[in-house]
């Protein structure tokens, strides 16, 4: 890991902790307030629900999603719907300042030209937490994770390619902006259980949007 630092033209500062792996702290802190209306609007329409693995564990983590695909779990599998299940509805729009985010995250990290088509919002009341995992349920590999935090802290796994590689564990604050794309695209990763806090927009919550290309 080299944890080189250098800052694009706005300021904000940008971490290289490998190859393929960005941390641009607190990149977006600026629009916040209106990222956090904007996911107000969208669990309105989609609410926050707690899913089940195909095995039948309760996650900790509660879901929504927005954009063209929704992930979803269930005892039929891992998988991306263009319904969200609860209501046979198509998900949300995805908000223009939302793909704007992604995309400019994914330029500054080195991942020009990223179009997200979903996104996740996970809710982490205190206690929840993340198990190592990869995402392998988009069919484009080629394109970045594009991972956003709001409210509460975190403490995030950056594994490796197999589960039981030692993992980093990376602090992310309030706006700080995670990308990892094509080496580490297939890296393990995870967040450690959320400690208890009140942030000043969020309270007792820590809000995770997670960009990707599924189609």
């Amino acid at each position: 890991m080299s944890g080189d630092l250098f800052a694009p033209d706005d300021g904000a500062w940008v971490e290289r902790l490998a190859p393929g792996t960005v941390l641009l702290h607190g990149w977006a802190c600026a629009q916040d307030a209106d990222l956090c209306a904007a996911i107000g609007e969208i669990i309105r329409l989609a609410p926050l629900r707690g899913m089940a693995t195909p095995g039948g564990q309760n996650m900790s983590v509660q879901t929504s999603s927005c954009g063209d695909w929704g992930w979803v779990s269930d005892r039929h599998g891992y998988r991306y719907a263009a319904a969200d299940p609860q209501n046979g509805q198509p998900w949300p729009r995805m908000p223009e300042r939302f793909r704007q985010l992604a995309q400019g995250a994914a330029a500054a990290a080195g991942f020009s030209g990223f179009l997200p088509d979903a996104c996740l919002i996970n809710c982490y009341l205190p206690g929840a937490r993340m198990g190592l995992h990869q995402d392998k349920d988009e069919r484009d590999f080629a394109a970045p994770i594009v991972s956003v935090s709001l409210g509460l802290p975190a403490v995030f796994l950056l594994g490796g390619l197999r589960r039981a590689d030692r993992a980093l564990k990376i602090a992310l604050h309030h706006g700080d902006v995670l990308v990892w794309g094509a080496e580490d695209r297939m890296r393990f990763h995870g967040v450690q259980p959320v400690k208890p806090g009140i942030h000043p927009l969020l309270g007792e919550r820590r809000i995770n949007l997670t960009f990707r290309k599924a189609r």
